[in-house]
């Protein structure tokens, strides 16, 4: 097997851990993460042989950016205590707590290298945590929070990463200098992510083409990633910029093909990227096996020291750190999401699990310092990093949908459904506000009006049918089934269509093009 059928096995396992992982009740990266392990201990699986400095370039750009598609910044900016607490905040002591421990236990690892392996051990994976997160029902507070927490921690951790490999490879070490390179590549990051999201979102008025417009966002991340790290700033920062801008700036409502398509389209790319990822993810156990070689019991058991700090650290932090926030929550503050019981503290501390940003930061860890002398312990870090996120990913992983289960956390639907309710109510009052303008300049004919009233009320309970009454609810079911019934027939008159006009496709004299158009304005028919 050479290295492009490999990738093919993992875009394939990407493709099926989605529903087996359904059907069995394990998050798909996980599935992934144990996949990729499998294939490492197969002899005729090679050696993954991507270089270090392309991971993070070729990965993290497209999961970020599908990641704040799902997010907005009015979220990140209602819940900037608890985040900071634990994006921040907690990369800091995670990081120290894991090098002050290295230090002590691995003879001859220099502080700035242990530091380096508490920077890349420190972020938990946002991939696996929303992904998790989605799949079991968590409340909607604790997902918000996990996801700020998974996107900006990448951000604190990176950049300390960098501080401490450049005190590891060039022997020195100013704080002054590290707190200044630490806000200005803060600052270059947002400039250059609020330059590209403003260019793309003007870019993207003047293409028009929803196909255009579409595969510019997917040059949009990486245009954001490489340019920062080229001004040395923060790449992941300025990826969260962009998409955070473009978000809440580049969407138009009535783009309504665009916006259908896309969001088709960056499931799609979620879905492929985040399998190869933690594939390969799982296939660094070759590497982890050719360190360990003859020294299993060792490094075995530094790496269970080092897996204990960083749980635990995490148990320590949050349990003080939630009631801090929940002291500091005041009444104003009715946006911001934070646990309310020990139950949910509980269900974070468990979803803090490692990925691929400290897989790609610890293999892109120098061979060599300035002086020419082998990076200090290399191996050694190499091991145990991978042994954090192995645990921290598959046991984690595995565990949590029973521990959610077990603490009956699940997510208020109730709240959900009247927020649905309240935003059908909002939509059908716009709609009948336009009405009433269009009436104003235009004679509309009294069945008509009529009809369109009965419209506007329909927006509304075709989303939340809790909005009619009793009486009103029954009536519309009973139109909603009509409805049914008219659209089943009429989806297989369009379907009978569509194989007839496919069949002429294969017919001598066929122009394709043409059959294609049509097939589309079926599609589309279909559609409605």
């Amino acid at each position: 097997m050479d290295q492009l059928a490999l990738l093919f096995v993992l875009l394939l396992g990407a493709v099926i851990s989605v529903p087996v992982g359904d059907r069995f009740s394990v998050p798909a990266p996980v599935l992934m993460t144990l996949l990729g392990i499998v294939l490492a201990l197969l002899d005729f699986v090679p050696n993954v042989e991507i270089p270090p400095d392309l991971i993070l370039p070729l990965l993290l750009p497209p999961l970020l950016y599908a990641a704040v598609r799902r997010t907005s910044w009015r979220q990140f900016a209602a819940n900037k205590r608890p985040i900071f607490l634990l994006a921040v905040a907690l990369v800091f002591v995670t990081m120290a707590c894991v090098a002050a421990a290295a230090n002590a236990i691995v003879p001859g690892l220099p502080l700035a290298a242990a530091f380096a392996l508490g920077a890349l051990v420190a972020p938990p994976d946002p991939v696996a945590a929303t992904a998790v997160a989605g799949q079991l029902g968590l409340p909607r507070r604790l997902v918000s929070i996990l996801e700020g927490e998974g996107l900006f921690n990448d951000v604190t951790a990176i950049v300390l990463y960098h501080v401490a490999i450049a005190a590891a490879v060039s022997g020195t070490f100013s704080p002054w200098k590290a707190g200044l390179d630490l806000v200005l590549s803060a600052v270059v990051a947002v400039a250059v992510g609020l330059a590209l999201g403003w260019g793309a979102n003007k870019l993207m008025e003047l293409l028009g083409d929803a196909t255009l417009q579409i595969g510019l966002t997917l040059l949009v991340p990486y245009a954001s990633y490489v340019l920062a790290e080229e001004m040395h700033g923060s790449g992941v920062l300025a990826v969260l910029t962009t998409a955070l801008f473009l978000a809440e700036y580049g969407s138009d409502a009535d783009d309504v093909m665009t916006r259908l398509a896309g969001h088709t389209f960056w499931n799609i790319v979620d879905t492929l990227v985040t399998g190869v990822a933690f594939g390969l993810v799982g296939l660094e156990l070759h590497n982890a096996i050719h360190t360990a070689s003859g020294r299993w019991g060792e490094l075995l058991g530094w790496a269970a020291v080092v897996v204990c700090v960083v749980v635990f650290v995490r148990l320590l932090w949050l349990l003080p750190a939630t009631w801090l926030t929940k002291r500091l929550h005041a009444r104003r503050d009715y946006d911001e999401d934070i646990p309310v019981s020990w139950r949910e503290t509980v269900v974070m501390w468990w979803s803090g699990m490692r990925g691929v940003a400290s897989v790609a930061l610890v293999l892109a860890i120098p061979l060599e310092t300035d002086a020419g002398a082998p990076f200090p312990s290399r191996d050694e870090i190499i091991f145990i990093a991978f042994g954090v996120i192995v645990v921290t990913l598959v046991v984690q992983g595995l565990t949590l949908p029973w521990l959610v289960r077990r603490l009956g956390v699940r997510a208020d639907t109730d709240v959900e459904k009247e927020f649905a309710k309240a935003l059908a109510i909002r939509a059908s009052k716009a709609a009948k506000r336009r009405l009433q303008e269009i009436e104003e300049v235009e004679e509309l004919p009294e069945e008509l009006s009529e009809q369109m009233v009965r419209r506007a009320f329909d927006i509304a309970v075709r989303i939340s049918p809790a909005v009619a009454e009793d009486e009103r609810r029954e009536a519309y079911r009973e139109r909603a089934r009509r409805l049914k019934r008219v659209r089943r027939i009429q989806q297989e008159m369009l379907s009978a269509a569509r194989h007839e006009v496919l069949a002429a496709r294969s017919e001598p004299g066929a122009d394709p093009e043409v059959v294609d158009r049509v097939l589309r304005h079926l599609d589309v028919r279909s559609m409605r």
